[in-house]
């Protein structure tokens, strides 16, 4: 995403290294600040020009207490919550963990994790909307675990740190519950599994993330393009879609989600932002929760 169309925009840039893209901001001055020059506060994180203000400002009282609860001072800094891509790697890992459950046990993880839209109807007899995400974690095969996790790795590595661990995580689901209100919506009473979804999300939120930084989002687009047209070109190829198994109606809803998580976190960067972002995600998840249960209150 780093290219000569970003250099329009330098509030895009640490303030201590120009040449270092970045979208997390310092939580005193606000300044926009890099991976390495992260560091960990209390509420976010701070600049170290900002830590060694504080640190000069500390009473004796306030040094003693950070020296007993073994707090890093002076000029070292603890780990940026952005300097690696902790969260995808624990993502990954859960996510492979169970897929070698899946190999050990066989059909039962996959059939009390998968979703379907009749397991939101009373009217059936079980209601398990968790199912919307525990779905995110059982694949069919090899390779298609195998390929949603590269993905997932090769996008979080980039969007993770712009982020934060935790904006992430909540992107990731987010987008996986569009995927399965997608899928309620447009194939209902159809089963599905996989981190399609989410993973289409986070494509989502690249784009639209990219496009308010102003770098170039055509690779991006054509990427995102490709990956949605292939199940119908596989299926105009083999003359059935029921035969590729691939669901369309999980990556649409997922990108759509992950691009409005998106548009929230470019919309609302400043610290004084923070319980806005937060209200417009609970809002936007409360939304895709409704949406999911339309058709059962329908036929209810």
């Amino acid at each position: 995403m780093t290219n000569a169309d970003i250099g329009r925009n330098r509030d895009n840039f640490c303030y201590r290294h120009p040449d270092r893209q970045s979208f997390v901001l310092c939580q005193r001055c606000l300044r926009t600040i890099c991976p390495e020059c992260q560091i960990q506060a209390p509420v976010g994180v701070i600049c170290p020009e900002c830590l060694r203000d504080q640190q000069r400002a500390a009473s004796p009282t306030q040094r003693k207490a950070e020296r007993r609860w073994g707090r890093r001072s002076g000029g070292a800094a603890v780990a940026p919550i952005g300097g690696r891509a902790v969260a995808t790697y624990w993502i990954i890992g859960i996510t492979a963990g169970v897929y070698l459950l899946q190999l050990l046990l066989g059909t039962p993880v996959t059939a009390l994790l998968l979703f379907n839209s009749a397991y939101l109807e009373p009217a059936l007899g079980v209601v398990e909307p968790w199912r919307a995400l525990t779905t995110l974690l059982v694949h069919a095969s090899w390779l298609h675990i195998g390929l949603n996790m590269l993905a997932l790795w090769m996008i979080g590595r980039v969007l993770e740190p712009l982020l934060g661990h935790t904006r992430f995580v909540v992107l990731y689901l987010l987008a996986g519950l569009g995927g399965s209100v997608a899928v309620t919506l447009l194939a209902p009473f159809t089963s599905v599994i996989g981190a399609s979804g989410a993973i289409f999300g986070l494509f989502g939120a690249l784009l639209v993330i990219g496009r308010h930084i102003g770098a170039n989002i055509t690779s991006i687009a054509i990427i995102i393009g490709i990956n949605f047209a292939f199940p119908f070109v596989m299926g105009l190829l083999s003359g059935s879609m029921a035969a590729i198994q691939i669901s369309w109606q999980a990556h649409l809803g997922g990108l759509i989600a992950g691009a409005a998580v998106g548009f929230i976190y470019a919309r609302t960067r400043a610290v004084r932002q923070r319980n806005l972002q937060i209200g417009l995600l609970i809002g936007l998840g409360a939304v895709l929760t409704v949406l999911m249960f339309v058709p059962a209150m329908i036929t209810g």
